[in-house]
């Protein structure tokens, strides 16, 4: 198993498996060809310092995971960094294998590295078998959190 950051030609892999739950199906637009915003945005990851598109590589070369890392600067906390964990996904046929808890643990020690003082994130409260995984690991529900989606 190997962790390494994301090239374009993973994108697909990444979508795919981004889009492959209930929730995921709503939300992004899986199709071959993929639509070029994603290859926009991964760009846009891939150029910026402070964010991190990580996937797991099976021994086979076949991608079975993926997180993406945030680093962001405040001044809170004596102009602290926080690491910020999304859009983590185990390929469906992985998962249970207690690959989720390995990437965890790898951003974990990422964020360490980058001198983060706190490591956070977010759930969707129709996941409550992710936040049963995230307080197994030691993540704490400290906050109320809010979002206001805007429309196209």
């Amino acid at each position: 198993m190997k962790f390494r950051k994301a090239i374009k030609e993973d994108i697909p892999k990444l979508v795919a498996m981004i889009a492959d739950d209930a929730l995921g199906q709503t939300r992004e637009n899986f199709q071959d060809p993929l639509p070029a915003v994603y290859y926009d945005a991964f760009q846009k990851i891939d150029s910026d310092p402070n964010q991190e598109l990580i996937v797991i590589q099976d021994t086979d070369g076949s991608i079975i995971g993926t997180l993406q890392l945030s680093f962001i600067q405040y001044l809170t906390y004596q102009g602290g960094i926080r690491a910020q964990i999304e859009a983590v996904r185990i390929r469906k046929d992985k998962r249970g294998e207690g690959l989720g808890e390995t990437l965890f643990k790898w951003a974990i020690e990422r964020a360490k590295d980058r001198n983060a003082h706190l490591i956070q994130l977010t759930t969707d409260k129709k996941r409550p078998e992710a936040l049963k995984f995230y307080e197994k690991l030691g993540f704490k529900a400290s906050h109320e959190g809010m979002k206001l989606h805007f429309t196209n």
